[in-house]
Order: structure tokens, then sequence, then C-alpha cells
């Protein structure tokens, strides 16, 4: 495991401008040392060195979301999470950089950029998107910066980085952890997740994370798991992903496991959700901050007044957000029909996979994270023609089960890589 100072060190080396440009900053050195020896005896993370996410407070540090509209807003507490990570043991060293706003600013803005910390950089390979929203975490603990590093998802921020950046990231079930000091997009949507190199470390880092730890977790026998494979948008994979999914099917079979079909496509409901809970919670956020900006009104009015730094790739999802009073009635009752269609998609989704340990995704979808599944992301040691691990996604209805599936996939994709 990665000391302290061998995490410093390679954030400064690594991760600052010169380099991957996955660091916002780092804590001074001295504090942390501090931290660290106070924390090397204690808890489950004891002296285990984290990077967070700059959409989450951490107590005497700009919480901007990438943003120079927020460069101001400095926590006087910790959130939630931080708070628990602390008292397991865990050393808070820095903020990673993220797409700004957690994705939430424009259809064209790539991932992993913000006005505030410029372009996070892939850690495998230039050339390749970092994703969105939590790339800085997921390139963090991919170029080995930090064994573990905290992310924010409403929407495969935190799963698709990691898959992406071919490590492990976990998104709990709705709810479970606490929203609090978080600058949001959805309440219905959004939570903090974890991110590591394996699974285990993994579940330990989000076990730390909650107000009380997880049971033990032991892998389920390979001969008694039962997977569903959702083929929605299959097709739209490269002909290299279909390859591994296939083969890791074939191995899931060789092994004694169910494999079953089903097909759970992406629905509409997201965005008229997202739409209608962005700004009050935002708000809501910003008033027990002390940010000179207080609403999503003024957020707009800076990326207006300085169109050069704050809109370099448009700003259509952050304006389309804000509407007026004649607009609120209608704005309503798209959210509360799409509310209405999302618990029927609960509903269904849950009845269908009930019966399984997990569900593969096999192609674009957000119907787990609609839906308020727990996802997790699994990457085994072989590599894709880019050089990143390969990696799959598992959702399912049971947390305790779907965890237990991903170390037994996970020892599965790492003994046919052997």
């Amino acid at each position: 495991m990665i000391s302290v100072k061998e995490a410093l060190e390679n954030a400064t080396k690594t991760g600052g401008k010169t380099g991957l440009n996955c660091i916002a900053g780092l804590i001074e050195t001295t504090a942390v040392e501090q931290t660290a020896a106070k924390s090397s005896e204690e808890g489950m993370l004891a002296g285990v060195p984290v990077l967070v996410k700059d959409n989450i407070d951490v107590e005497g540090f700009p919480t901007t979301a990438g943003s120079l509209a927020l460069e101001d807003n400095m926590p006087v507490s910790d959130a939630p999470v931080i708070r628990n990570l602390r008292r397991n043991g865990a050393v808070i060293i820095g903020k990673t950089n993220m797409t700004e706003f957690a994705n939430f600013v424009s259809t064209k803005m790539p991932g992993g950029y913000s006005s505030r910390g410029g372009q996070v950089i892939h850690a495998a390979n230039p050339k390749l998107d970092p994703s969105g929203s939590s790339s800085g975490s997921a390139v963090a603990v991919a170029a080995g910066i930090v064994p573990m590093a905290v992310g924010t998802d409403t929407s495969h921020s935190v799963t698709a980085c990691a898959m992406n950046n071919g490590i492990c990231g976990l998104k709990p079930p709705a709810g479970t952890l606490s929203q609090e000091g978080i600058i949001p997009i959805s309440k219905t949507f959004d939570s903090a997740g974890a991110m590591a190199e394996n699974v285990t470390d993994t579940l330990k880092l989000y076990s730390a994370m909650r107000d009380e730890p997880l049971p033990e977790i032991k892998p389920t026998p390979a001969s008694k798991l039962r997977i569903a494979v959702n083929t929605a948008n299959g097709h739209m994979n490269s002909e290299e992903q279909k390859a591994f999914f296939n083969e890791v099917i074939g191995t899931l079979k060789k092994n004694g496991a169910v494999i079953a079909e089903v097909n759970e496509p992406p629905t509409p409901e997201l965005p008229a959700i997202m739409k209608r809970e962005f700004g009050p919670g935002l708000a809501e956020y910003l008033g027990k901050h002390n940010a000179k900006l207080k609403t999503l009104k003024e957020i707009v009015e800076y990326f207006e007044a300085h169109p050069d730094t704050m809109m370099r790739y448009g700003y259509d999802l952050l304006r389309g957000a804000l509407y007026d009073e004649s607009e609120e009635a209608s704005v309503e009752e798209e959210y509360q029909k799409a509310m209405k269609s999302r618990a029927e998609q609960i509903r269904k989704v849950t009845e269908e996979i009930a019966d399984f340990d997990a569900v593969l995704i096999t192609g674009p979808t957000y119907v787990n994270h609609l839906c308020g599944l727990p996802t997790i992301t699994v990457a085994g040691s072989s590599l894709d023609s880019n050089g990143v691990r390969q990696a799959l996604m598992l959702y399912g209805t049971d947390e305790l089960r779907l965890y237990a599936a991903a170390l037994t996939v996970e020892k599965l994709l790492n003994k046919k890589s052997s």
C-alpha cells in the first residue's frame, strides 16, 4: 500500500499541471503528516492516503466543483463521508480535478475539463478520454498516485470513469451515503462513490465512508452465481469490447454460473429530474457556505460575464436548468411525470432481476442509476489495445450479493488473464 509520503510525492510529480493534471490541490504537507501520525494505528484505513473529488467538502480547503465561479467557497467543516473516512484512519491529502459542475455545464465539454483545473489527462494514453466527471479521482488511482480516491456519481461519473481508466469504482444504493456537504446535481441520483485498483480495496473505502461498516463479504462460489446479461445497446460497443464481454460470459458459464439475458435500455426520465432538482439543490448547498454566489442564476450570470474563461465549450446544460416563474408549472409537471415513470421503472427492473446476483452491462445504459441500484466496475489484469485494463460493470438489487459476485468475477478475470 502506498504511504502518505509516497502519495504526496506522486501527486506533486505526476498529478499536477505538468503531468496528468488530475490534482486540484494538496493539503499543506505538515498538516497531512500530523494527521498521518495520529491515524497510523487506528481504523480500517489507518494511515491510507486518499484523494477527494473537488465537489466534496474538506475542511479548510476550497470546494469548487472545478469552477472559477466557486473558487472562494471555503467550507468550515468536512462532509459527513469525509468525517467517516477520517474516523476510520484515512489521511485526506488533497482534491482531484473533475469535469466542471460534475459534467452539468455543456454537452460539448470534454470529460475531465473545468475552467479552474483545465484538462485531466488519461493515465494510460493521453489520446483517450479520461471520462467524466470523477476523472481526476479515477486517473489518480489508475496512475498509482494514491491507492484510493473518492468520487461522486449522478449517472456513471464514478462507474464509467473507473471502467474507462481500468480500475474499480462503486456507486452504492441511492440514499446510502449522506449527500450533505457535496455540491449537488440531483438529490434523487447523486451519491459519493469509492475508487481503488481492486474490489477488495474499493469495498474497504466504501465501508469507511459509511456511518456503519459493511459486514464481511466473501466471494460467491462461481458455480452458484446467477448473472443476467443486459443486452440493451450492446451493438454500440467496439468489436474489442464485444469480444471481451463474450469471453467473460464464456468463462462464467465454464465455471458453472447460470447466465440469462435481459433487455433494460435507458429511459428518458433523467434530464427532467435533474433539471428540476439542480437549481434548488445548489441554492440549498450554497446557502450553508461562504461562497459569494448563492444561486444558479448568479452562477449563470458569472459564466455570461466571463465568456472567454467560462464558456469555452458553451453552457447549454447549466443555462437549461435555469427557468423563470412562467416556466415553473411546466417544469414541475414534467418532473412529476418523470418521477412517476421512474417509480414504475424501479418496480419493473427490480422485479425482473430480483433472482440474480448481478447484471452485466454490455451496452450504454443508465437504467441502474435511474433506479438507484448499487453498481460496481470490475477490472482484470489483461490490457486492451490502448493499454488500459479491461473492465466491466455490474449492478443488482441487493448490494451485498452484488459485491460478493464482483469479488468472484474479479478472481475469474485475473485467473483468465494470468
